[in-house]
């Protein structure tokens, strides 16, 4: 891990001196089929906040996602900051995470097709930042954090130049996806114009390090009009298929296997972050439930086949446009970086597990219980 920081850190300086020499141009906002596009020109500052790294009404830890619960189009101001963290992923399987917020993955926001996000961000990657002691007017996440800190997370501190890239925004990733160095913020505009999930991730080089070392997340794009069912839906959550390159360190630790991410040989194959999340808190529902998943595969590299014992996957949205409409699908394909969004019919009581059906992820931990009741009369 040693050689990683100062591999990183000797590069920090070359990366931002020609990141500091670019200049963009002004846009003008304006509106096609609907849509909004030509947001402002990005904020890069320095700012003195040391608050909670997650702010936002409408952002939550997986597998949970925040209702919507207003008309029409909506500003959110929403902050995700960089911290570095030590979390564990398998059972005595513990390293430095690079991370958006302290988890890996990241926040789900949720918002509404058309909505606009003022976003910041501050890469405080050289401080040390807990998680779990958030202040009584912290975040709602960040309360959700200390309530169930499931990956074990401490402070730590890995000093490195990041950045934002989310799927979901239509901007030029020249301005708004830009690096930032540590101790940086950058403030941005996008509108998120088209309903479905998308992947959020570290575009800064190499990207697939930066997001192999836990640099992800979700936006969930719910549809301004819904999805055309008839009915209504009991439980929604949001699963998220990723994978870590790792190896043994020093002493108790792992790190980052350069070359088995190369060779697309990931050590853990995981849903939501950690290797068995799902099982020890596994999804919860009653027979006859309808139930809505928001799958993401995250990757970085490698492809999912979602499937679940026991069920068929009633109605299938394609990166969640309801345009993409499917049905009976006994698996869904998903490269990386893809995502459905899934209704299912819970059978009966009793236990279904969620599965990568290529079975090589799965034995590498990409599993999970969705844990089914009685019928309720």
């Amino acid at each position: 891990m040693k050689s990683i920081k100062l591999t990183y850190t000797l590069i920090i300086g070359l990366l931002l001196t020609g990141i500091s020499t670019l200049s963009y141009a002004q846009t003008d906002e304006y509106e096609m089929d609907g849509m909004t596009f030509g947001m402002p020109e990005a904020e890069v500052f320095t700012e003195d906040y040391d608050g909670p790294p997650v702010v936002g009404d409408h952002l939550s830890m997986l597998p949970n996602l925040e209702p919507l619960n207003y008309e029409g189009n909506k500003t959110h101001d929403v902050r995700i900051d960089i911290l570095a963290q030590e979390i564990e992923v398998a059972d005595g399987v513990k390293y430095e995470a690079w991370t958006f917020g302290g988890t890996v993955p990241g926040p789900v926001l949720h918002v509404k097709e058309g909505d606009r996000i003022t976003f910041t961000m501050k890469n405080r990657s050289d401080e040390e930042v807990t998680i779990t002691e958030p202040t009584k007017e912290g975040s709602p996440f960040m309360q959700q954090v200390a309530q169930n800190n499931f990956m074990n997370a401490e402070e730590a501190t890995m000093p490195m130049p990041h950045s934002m890239d989310f799927h979901a925004g239509t901007v030029a990733k020249d301005d708004k996806w830009r690096t930032i160095g540590p101790g940086e913020s950058i403030k941005f505009d996008w509108v998120a114009n088209y309903p479905g999930s998308y992947i959020y991730h570290c575009g800064t080089p190499s990207v697939l390090m930066h997001t192999a070392m836990g640099q992800h997340g979700v936006v969930v794009v719910s549809p301004k009009d819904g999805y055309d069912t008839g009915y209504e839906v009991d439980k929604e959550y949001v699963v998220v298929q990723s994978e870590y390159y790792l190896k043994k360190g020093s002493g108790d630790m792992y790190q980052y296997d350069f070359e088995a991410a190369q060779n697309r040989n990931p050590s853990h194959v995981v849903f939501n972050g950690h290797q068995t999340i799902l099982h020890d808190q596994p999804l919860k529902a009653n027979a006859g439930d309808r139930i809505r998943l928001h799958v993401s595969n995250n990757g970085p590299s490698g492809t999912s086949s979602f499937h679940v014992i026991g069920a068929i996957f009633d109605r299938v949205w394609l990166e969640g446009h309801p345009f993409n409409e499917m049905r009976g699908m006994q698996t869904v394909l998903l490269g990386a970086s893809s995502s459905a969004t899934i209704d299912l019919i819970v059978p009966e009581e009793g236990k279904y597990i969620l599965i990568d059906h290529e079975f090589a992820d799965a034995e590498k931990g990409a599993t999970g219980t969705l844990k089914a009741g009685p019928r309720k009369k």
